[in-house]
């Protein structure tokens, strides 16, 4: 006859398997949280690559420094240029400025490269802010130059504000532009008037005439490039040598 199981030995089994039970909840919960996060970098990674990707090889831009719609850095005889699409609320073209706007800095610096940026008014159907930055960006390079017109476009990218807002008044966008080293009197009543909006609306125009769907989208040497930041750093840099 078997033994019948003390109440020592009953709690014990009741304890072991109660362990084994957490110990597989354990398992259950890391291979879930392991699994959300694995697809949160993949959705990251195609909603970047798809900004990047839209319109396709049938982007036609112009060359680097001969658009009326954009600021360059870098020499007009360098051997390459870099032609960037952006839009100052999108936040894939945050992304890109932050992964490589100091290297293409450089690389203008060394004669290497001609980068022009080229803002637009993309994402209208959010709000206004895009076309009250890219319209304070067009004041600033028409009162102040391209060299302050350049770190006013760095700080709208270092102070972008997220899609789903708050946005920045044309007071905040004024005080970014003295920041850049405007003269407030000189930008103070095209800012806060959004005096270039047509500018913005031209811009705009010029971007889709081009087949520019979509932003970031990125020309180098006339070819429309993609991936993520340091992919398209690294493309850059390969073309460069």
């Amino acid at each position: 006859m078997a033994k019948k199981p003390s109440q020592q030995e009953r709690s014990q089994r009741a304890a072991a398997a109660l362990e084994d039970q957490k110990r597989a909840e354990r398992r259950r919960t890391i291979r879930s949280i392991t699994l959300v996060v694995f697809a949160l970098v993949v959705v990251v990674g195609i909603a970047f690559g798809v900004q990047s990707l839209r319109g396709g090889g049938e982007v036609t831009a112009s060359p680097a420094g001969q658009s009326e719609y954009g600021v360059t850095i870098g020499e007009e005889d360098a051997p390459h240029q870099v032609v960037i699409y952006e839009d100052f609320l999108c936040p894939f073209c945050g992304q890109l400025e932050a992964g490589t706007g100091e290297e293409l800095q450089q690389l203008a610096d060394d004669g290497s490269v001609l980068v022009e940026y080229r803002p637009f008014n993309l994402l209208s159907r959010i709000g206004d802010y895009s076309e009250r930055a890219t319209s304070a960006f067009a004041v600033v390079l028409e009162e102040s130059g391209p060299e302050t017109a350049k770190e006013f476009h760095d700080l709208l990218y270092a102070n972008q504000p997220s899609e789903e807002g708050p946005f920045p008044d044309n007071q905040a966008l004024l005080d970014l532009a003295v920041e850049a080293g405007a003269e407030e009197s000189a930008v103070s009543d095209g800012i806060l008037g959004e005096s270039m909006v047509d500018w913005v609306e031209a811009a705009t125009t010029a971007a889709q005439d081009a087949g520019v769907q979509g932003t970031p989208t990125v020309l180098l040497d006339g070819e429309q490039i993609s991936g993520d930041p340091e992919q398209i750093l690294d493309q850059i840099n390969e073309t460069v040598g």
